[in-house]
C-alpha cells in the first residue's frame, strides 16, 4: 500500500529535507488532501520543524475544513476565538462550532455545555460570581462553585490525553524542568485546544480575579495520585519582567483523602470542593514576590485529585510563548 502524503513528509522530514517535505504537504494539500493541509497546518502552529507562521496556519486549517477534516473544523474554531493569527472574534467563532456541531458529536457536546452558560454576545459572564474572603493578608478568596460539574469534567477531558509528570521553571534558564517539589501529572491548554468551553472559563476566571483574559497563562491541568504533593513554595518566577501577579486555583473534583491547600503565614487549610476557586495575590503592593503567598497542597491520602490553575501575569502575555 503506497504511503500517504503526510507519511513520506514525515520521512523526508527525518532525513533532513524539511523544505522537501513541506512542498509535499503543500501540493497535496492544493490537490485536496485534508490531511496534508491539516499536518502542515500543525507544524506551523508548533513551529517545528519550520517556523511558525499562525497567519499561514488559519489559511491551511481553513482549507482543510473545507475539504471536510473534524480536527481541523475544532481547532480553527479555537483560533478563532482567542485571536492566534487573526483578530479575536467570538462571534464568528461560535457561529462556526454550530455549524460543526450538526455532523460532529464533539463540537456538539461543547455547544450544550455553552449554550447552558450564562455568558453574552462575546463570551463574559452576565454576572459575577459570588466570593468570600477567606485571609486578607495575604488575599485570598474563595469562589463557591465558579464551574459546573459537566465544566469540571469537560477541563479534565481536554486535558486527560496530554498529561505528563509536571514540571516546574527552573529560576536559573526559565525553563520547564521535572523537580521533586511538585510530583503530580499535568498539561497545558494551550491556543489550539482552548475551545469555547474553556475559552469562557478563561474569561470567567478574569471576571473573578480582576483581570483581562490575555493576562493568563493557559489553563493548566494537575492531576495528584496517592502520596502526590506540591510542597511549599512561591508561584511567582524569579526575575521575570512580567510577574504572576495571581493565582486562580479551581479544584475539579471532590471524594479524594487529603490534597488540602495549606498556607502555613495565613494560618489557613483549603478542603478541595469540586467546582469550588480560590485566587490569591503573588505580589505585595511594590510588585516583589510576597513570601506570605508561600503554599502547598497536601499529598493525597487516597483517591485521585483533579486541579485546574491560571497563573496570571501583571500585564498581557503571548500564549504561544509559553511551555
Amino acid at each position: 500500500m503506497p504511503k500517504t502524503a503526510v507519511a513520506q513528509a514525515h520521512d523526508l522530514v527525518a532525513a533532513g529535507a524539511v523544505a522537501d517535505g513541506v512542498t509535499l504537504l503543500s501540493r497535496a494539500a492544493e490537490a485536496g488532501d485534508a490531511d496534508a493541509a491539516m499536518q502542515l497546518a500543525v507544524w506551523y502552529l508548533a513551529g517545528h520543524p519550520i517556523p511558525r507562521d499562525l497567519v499561514i496556519a488559519r489559511t491551511l486549517l481553513r482549507r482543510a475544513v473545507t475539504i471536510g477534516h473534524v480536527d481541523a473544523a475544532l481547532m480553527e474554531i479555537a483560533l478563532t476565538a482567542n485571536g492566534s493569527g487573526g483578530i479575536p472574534n467570538w462571534p464568528t467563532a461560535v457561529s462556526l462550532l454550530r455549524a460543526a456541531a450538526t455532523a460532529d458529536p464533539i463540537a456538539a457536546q461543547q455547544l450544550a455545555l455553552l449554550d447552558a452558560m450564562d455568558i453574552d454576545e462575546n463570551g463574559f459572564p452576565c454576572r459575577a460570581p459570588a466570593r468570600e474572603s477567606l485571609s486578607i493578608k495575604p488575599a485570598i478568596v474563595r469562589f463557591p462553585r465558579l464551574f459546573t460539574p459537566a465544566e469540571c469534567a469537560h477541563v479534565a477531558g481536554v486535558a486527560g490525553p496530554m498529561l505528563e509528570p509536571a514540571r516546574v521553571i527552573d529560576p536559573r534558564t526559565g525553563r520547564w524542568i521535572a523537580h521533586p517539589i511538585r510530583t503530580s501529572d499535568g498539561a497545558a491548554i494551550g491556543p489550539p485546544r482552548e475551545n469555547l468551553v474553556i475559552r469562557a472559563l478563561n474569561q470567567r476566571i478574569a471576571v473573578a480575579s480582576g483581570t483581562t483574559i490575555d493576562q493568563g497563562e493557559p489553563l493548566t491541568v494537575l492531576r495528584y495520585r496517592p502520596g502526590q504533593q506540591y510542597r511549599l513554595h512561591l508561584d511567582t518566577i524569579q526575575g521575570a519582567p512580567n510577574q504572576r501577579l495571581a493565582t486562580a486555583l479551581i479544584y475539579l473534583n471532590e471524594g479524594y483523602g487529603g490534597g488540602e491547600t495549606h498556607f502555613p503565614a495565613a494560618g489557613l487549610t483549603v478542603t478541595p470542593r469540586g467546582g469550588d476557586a480560590i485566587v490569591f495575590i503573588n505580589l505585595t503592593a511594590d510588585g516583589k514576590p510576597d513570601p506570605l503567598c508561600r503554599h502547598a497542597g497536601l499529598p493525597i491520602m487516597h483517591g485521585v485529585k483533579w486541579l485546574a490553575t491560571r497563573w496570571i501575569r501583571a500585564a498581557q502575555i503571548d500564549p504561544w510563548t509559553i511551555g
